[in-house]
């Protein structure tokens, strides 16, 4: 199994990952990150993206949230191969 860590950003639409780590690009809003659920270990899809790119859609937890991009680009993930 590939290990190979990238962000959520770059994730393909409709696969699944875990995410690894916030990385420091983060540190602005992490906390909201956190408060939201957004924590190493949780599982994470791409469900949409919205016509110009921003933001993206993500399935965690069992709800839906919108991310912009540059949140998604601070968050580590590991996909999940099936």
């Amino acid at each position: 199994m590939d290990t190979q860590e990238l962000t959520l950003d770059r994730l393909t639409f409709g696969k699944e990952a875990v995410i690894a780590k916030l990385l420091p690009d983060s540190l602005p809003f992490r906390r909201k990150l956190l408060a939201m659920g957004i924590t190493p270990g949780c599982k994470v899809s791409v469900v949409r993206v919205a016509p110009l790119g921003d933001p993206l859609e993500i399935n965690m937890r069992g709800f839906l949230l919108c991310l912009r991009r540059q949140e998604a680009a601070s968050i580590a993930v590991v996909e999940i191969e099936k």
